[in-house]
């Protein structure tokens, strides 16, 4: 199949991910602080992944992009605004 010059290429989907565990005051103030900035996230709990819960388990929460890109918290609504490129 023949490649797509950069130009022809469609936008990787901007998806976002929280890493977050159950019962974590700061993850739910980052959650509330993307849900007030209007940003769709996909929440995934690191606790139910032991890689995860190795990588992230002291940053929680982090925000992370569909380009690998990571946010970690302590982050504000500039930040964030920042961080997607708004």
């Amino acid at each position: 199949m023949p490649e797509l010059p950069l130009a022809l290429m469609p936008e990787p989907q901007q998806v976002y991910v929280l890493y977050h565990t159950e019962g974590c005051h700061l993850c739910e103030s980052a959650a509330e602080l993307l849900a007030k900035a209007g940003i769709a996230f996909q929440a995934i709990d690191i606790c139910d992944d032991e890689t995860l819960a190795e990588r992230y388990g002291v940053s929680i929460p982090v925000l992370k992009a569909w380009d690998d890109r990571c946010l970690f918290w302590p982050f504000n609504a500039t930040q964030l605004q920042e961080f997607i490129g708004a």
